[in-house]
Parts: C-alpha cells; structure tokens; sequence
C-alpha cells in the first residue's frame, strides 16, 4: 500500500464503509495475520470467523474495530486481547467464550448480543489506566475513566439481563457500582455509605457479605460482653484475672451464647447485660433483625436468578 504494511494493517487506508466481509473471511482461511487489524469504520456484517476444530480460534488481538460494522458476526471463541471495538456495532452477533482482556469496549452496542461466557480478565482497560491515575494523584483523569468503565458495566449488564443471563447480570452490576464507588470523593459521606454497603451485602449482590458481617458483629459484642460483664443467676460473668482459666473460658463461652442469643432476637432471659452492656445488647439486637431481614432479601434476589 506504499507504507509498507498491507491492506489489512495499514492505519492510513481509510477503509469507511467498504464491504470486506467475504474479504477477511478468505484472508482468514488462507491463514493471513489477524494480529493487528486496521478495520476502523469497515463493514462486516455478518462476518464469520469460527475456527472449527481449533479450541483456540482466531487470535484478531490488538486489532482497531472502532465503528466497525459487526451486526450479526459470528465471533465464537476468538480473542482480541488488547484491541479496540470502541463504538462497534455488535447487535445480533455471537460473542461467546470470546477473550476480551485489556480490549477497549466503550460504547459497544450489545443488543440481542449472545455474550455468555465473555472473559475480560482480572480488570477492564480503563479500570487499569484509572487505577494508574489514581496512583499518580490525576484525579479527573482517574474519575473519567471509572465513569468509562460504569458505562461498559452498565452495556455488559443489559445484555446480560437481555439475554436471560441473570447470574452474570448480577456480577455486572457490583462491578458497576464498584466504579460509581470510585468516582466519590474521598472520606466523602457518599464513599463511605458506598463503602459500607459494598462491605455489608456486597451492593445487594453478595448474600456472603452478610454473613461474614453477622459472625463479625457476634464475635466483637460477645468479646466486649466479656470485658464489661452479663448477668447469670445472680452472677458476674465477666473476664476477672482473679479467677481461673476455666473460669474465663466459662465466662467467654456463655458471652458467646448471649451474643447469639441477642443477635437472632430469640431473648431467652437466662443471662441478662448490665451496666455499658445493655448499650451493647441494644445495638446489637437492633443490627441482628436488620440483618437477617436484609440476607433474606439477598439470598432470594440471588436464587431467583
């Protein structure tokens, strides 16, 4: 082409609007490079690059697709790590087990797009480089790319709901408000709300969280009910270096039964907290029937998927 690269690499040739769909078909065939493709603005709907036989398919990384056409191309198992499909028009394709690290997916068009079993590896593109700002303190170049990455999140999740892929709709959605997370202020009131949704049931996507939440919450009342003392029988259960080991482990025991007892509301009445206690006690039974409502309203969000 006169700058020595091809027609298929070659970044000047504009190649807006041409029809090169059975074109790249026979190129592939033949066994051309696929690496590196200059496809910017090209028209290749319906294009199909299936690689029967070959668990591994085409390798079209670091390819420019940006506007390209795609709609309606058949694309199963190829990867194109690094590459750009910014703004490139996939609706009605098939994009299962495609390999899309470090790929540039900013204003994909997803509609009606079989996405299953997408891999985008550990982070997106502009979650990286967003990241990278963030270390080096550019901090409106970091907020545009988090707001860049809550867009593809927010595509990827609708085509996910579109195309019944609930499962894969809900991990899109933590990944998106994990990226409108970012973008607050730090020590801000809205980051840390954010934050302690995010750690309390995972922004309603992660029914764990509550767990892990309520083992912690009982563990430090039944540790502080220890230190400050509950009532049993007309006895101090309370961590006294005068008394023994067994003692202790008898006091320590019995704050993790009224810890329990507290945080699922059941109230039995056979120990009772007195003094800073009863403060502790309040909080607690308080948190417990919050939490529990609020894993059941996960747990069932979750299963119905």
């Amino acid at each position: 082409m006169g700058s020595g690269l091809c027609f298929w690499h070659d970044s000047k040739f504009d190649k807006s609007g041409l029809e090169l769909t059975q074109k790249l078909e026979r190129y592939a065939k033949r066994g051309g490079l696929l690496q590196g493709l200059e496809l910017k603005r090209a028209n290749l709907e319906g294009l199909n690059l299936v690689k029967f036989g070959d668990n591994n398919g085409y390798d079209l990384s670091y390819g420019n697709f940006y506007r390209a056409n795609l709609r309606g191309a058949h694309l199963f198992n190829n990867t194109f790590r690094g590459a750009s499909l910014m703004k490139a028009d996939l609706r009605e394709a098939n994009l299962h087990c495609c390999h899309l690290e470090d790929t540039n997916l900013l204003g994909l068009k997803l509609s009606s797009t079989r996405i299953d079993n997408l891999y985008l590896g550990d982070k997106l593109l502009q979650e990286q480089q967003g990241l990278l700002a963030l270390k080096e303190k550019r901090i409106n170049d970091a907020n545009d790319l988090f707001l860049q990455s809550e867009e593809i999140y927010r595509s990827l999740r609708k085509g996910a709901e579109q195309q019944g892929l609930f499962e894969m709709a809900g991990k899109y959605t933590y990944q998106e408000l994990r990226m409108r997370h970012q973008q607050y202020p730090k020590y801000s009131q809205r980051r840390l709300v954010s934050s302690f949704i995010n750690l309390l049931c995972g922004y309603g996507e992660k029914p764990e969280n509550v767990i892990r939440f309520s083992l912690a919450m009982i563990v430090v009342c039944a540790l502080l009910y220890f230190l400050f003392g509950v009532s049993y029988e007309d006895q101090l259960l309370q961590l006294n270096a005068a008394n023994s080991i067994s003692e202790n482990i008898s006091a320590l025991l019995n704050s993790f039964y009224f810890s329990v007892v507290t945080f699922t509301t059941l109230g039995y009445g056979d120990i009772t907290p007195i003094g800073v206690s009863r403060f502790i006690a309040a909080i607690e039974a308080f948190t417990g029937s919050f939490s529990l409502a609020l894993f059941v309203v996960v747990f069932v969000k979750r299963m119905t998927r």
